[in-house]
């Protein structure tokens, strides 16, 4: 089985191209029987395992020779490091074997390297900024693509037909729409690399990745019907065909969205009764989202597009259903992939590029393709973002549509799709994946090394990575039940309406058919709070000099027994030790940062303006029983209610 997967993962099989030498049976009649051998070498036993452990480890201690110097990690994108690592490894197998011995395999590359990177990415992906974007994201992926795709093809033709291309370029209008439709398309998995290493802003990240990962749809689509296109001839197209073309646009894109979402329902429901078997709930995220590509793949429908959908789609149940160390299994497991993966590709790319056999040269043909798909991503971002302005709260400037236009960077996508060609049918496929090849080369390398200056000299807002502070999340909850309320009193059914009736049926079914009882009512925010502030208390007793409880006299309560918060809070527990330190949060000063002190004023203030009830409230019996302990945390817990 080992052997027949070999070839899948673009390894040499042992003694491949070799005449096989009749062996003799042992034991035969004139040979006396072997005896017993100390030693033997079975590498052809074990060759597959080996070679892919093998690139796993070149490529992870790549990434630790990389990192040892700060400096050339901060100046070059590890994706150009892992490029240039790859053209020197297949330059030395090249020279000491004479012959390319590995390539990135598109097999390899659809099937096993680029679902871990897009589950990744749509696990971790902030869904609120996702679907706040969510319209202009998919007007750069679809129109946007088109739009490349449809112009960068034409004008290629027109070139050719200008003469700037030499006549050995055997192609016509059909195969340079092809050509377009790959070509032009962002590939998410070098936006991911590079755009992560210069942390520009979150709107500005989501439209670019979010446009990567849905115009995947469109480029199957445009792929697929070009090469029918071309394999049935110019001359036998029907109309139907382009009507039929323009339909699978719809089912390709929607059938993927949908296979990810029932999938995403499956895993969700499933972690639902995992309480008693901890240890598959990792097993089983990977397994249904894997499961999830497969089908769609299966199907010939967008696979990129139905895990993204089952990563965004189950998170929010998933994290609630699961233990706390499955989900840190789930995190390091799928990030750890993400990265080996990646490394792979880049590193791959780099050794494929040294097989010349594959490809051949043209210079008009390289020279037009690099303008063209900068020229029309810049004058395409231009015209749609100046629609999408129109509508727009925030619109997007001109420094946000150059960092766009140069972000459209292309990778290993356009290198597998180019690979697939039939050269009997395409008979300029070499010259198309030479000029594949220098595209990505050029954007990733070219593009990459430039893009964190660039945003540097134009002072693109960067990202902020902390949380929010009180006071914004009390604004944020705010104006959304003020815009949502506006739309309601005048009758237009916009985005915030129809966010908050989504979450009123969230809220009603889902939650609570997709998550665990016990699960939900752990989600009630006043428990989950004041479980946090007795331990901030308790940190505060220990900062101001109080003398810490032993093992045995201090016991921290569990979130599913609400009575447990009551009896065995940390609070009363440092309470009843008869220590005179002050526990109230607002006479201790334990402000650090300027965060925590702007918490700590909204909180003040909140304490003040809220009602207190005339009666202590029954959930609370330990806090009655001390009268001199201060009001302070339940009022705490109160407030975080208020906001949601």
């Amino acid at each position: 089985m080992l052997r027949a997967a070999l070839p899948l993962l673009g390894l040499p099989l042992a003694g491949a191209g070799a005449t096989e030498e009749p062996t003799q049976e042992p034991g035969s009649p004139g040979e006396p029987p072997p005896g017993l051998a100390l030693f033997r070498w079975q590498w052809h036993e074990v060759e597959a395992p080996y070679l892919v452990a093998l690139w796993i480890l070149v490529a992870s201690l790549a990434k630790i020779v990389f990192h040892l110097s700060r400096k050339v990690t901060s100046l070059v994108p590890e994706s150009c490091l892992l490029i240039l690592l790859g053209l020197v490894l297949g330059g030395i197998v090249l020279a000491v074997a004479k012959k390319a011995e590995y390539q990135l395999e598109p097999g390899t590359f659809f099937l096993f390297l680029l679902p871990p990177i897009v589950l990744d990415s749509g696990y971790f992906m902030p869904s609120r900024l996702f679907f706040d974007n969510l319209g202009a994201i998919l007007t750069y992926a679809v129109v946007g693509t088109l739009w490349n795709a449809f112009t960068t093809g034409a004008a290629l033709w027109g070139l050719q037909q200008a003469g700037l291309v030499a006549p050995r370029v055997q192609a016509g209008l059909l195969d340079f729409l092809l050509f377009g439709s790959l070509i032009s398309a962002v590939d998410p998995v070098a936006v991911l690399a590079v755009f992560e290493e210069v942390h520009v802003n979150e709107t500005l990240f989501i439209i670019v990745f979010g446009e990567s990962l849905l115009n995947d749809a469109v480029t199957v689509v445009l792929y697929k019907v070009c090469n029918s296109f071309v394999e049935m001839g110019s001359a036998n197209v029907q109309a139907t065909d382009y009507l039929k073309g323009v339909a699978s646009l719809f089912v390709v894109s929607l059938g993927g969205a949908a296979v990810g979402l029932v999938f995403a329902f499956l895993l969700a429901l499933t972690t639902r009764f995992t309480k008693r078997v901890r240890i598959i709930e990792p097993l089983l995220v990977f397994l249904l989202a894997y499961a999830a590509y497969l089908t769609a793949e299966m199907a010939s429908l967008s696979a990129i597009l139905a895990v993204t959908m089952c990563g965004l789609g189950c998170k929010k149940y998933v994290e609630a259903n699961i233990s706390h160390k499955s989900r840190t299994a789930v995190k390091y497991t799928m990030k750890t992939l993400a990265s080996c993966a990646e490394t792979i590709i880049f590193m791959l790319l780099g050794i494929s590029a040294v097989d010349s056999s594959k490809w051949a040269w043209d210079s008009g043909l390289v020279l037009g393709t690099l303008f063209f798909i900068l020229f029309f991503r810049a004058l395409g971002v231009v015209l749609q973002t100046w629609v999408l302005n129109q509508f727009r709260l925030v619109p997007l400037d001109k420094i946000d549509q150059v960092v766009m236009s140069y972000g459209g960077l292309r990778g290993a996508v356009a290198f597998a799709l180019v690979i697939l060609l039939d050269r009997t049918k395409i008979p300029a496929k070499d010259y198309f994946v030479a000029t594949t090849i220098v595209v990505v080369f050029f954007t990733v390398i070219v593009q990459g090394l430039t893009i964190k200056p660039l945003v540097k000299w134009l002072k693109v807002k960067r990202s902020e990575h902390h949380k929010p502070t009180l006071n914004q999340e009390l604004h944020e909850h705010t104006f959304d039940h003020i815009l949502a309320a506006v739309e309601d009193v005048v009758g237009h059914h916009g985005y915030h309406y129809w966010r908050d009736r989504w979450e009123q049926f969230d809220k009603k079914y889902l939650s609570q058919l997709l998550m665990r009882r016990s699960a939900y009512r752990i989600r009630d925010q006043i428990w989950d709070v004041y479980y946090r502030l007795n331990i901030r208390d308790a940190i505060s007793f220990v900062d101001q000099g109080g003398h810490v409880l032993s093992s045995t006299g201090l016991t921290l309560p569990s979130m599913p027994s609400r009575n447990s918060v009551a009896e065995t809070s940390v609070t009363n527990l440092l309470r009843e030790s008869g220590s005179g330190a002050c526990l109230d949060l607002q006479v201790i000063d334990t402000v650090r940062s300027g965060r925590d002190r702007e918490d700590a004023v909204m909180h003040h203030l909140l304490c003040g303006g809220l009602y207190k009830p005339r009666y202590r409230p029954r959930i609370l019996p330990a806090l009655a029983q001390h009268p001199e302990a201060p009001y302070c945390s339940y009022s705490q817990a109160t407030h975080h209610v208020f906001l949601s």
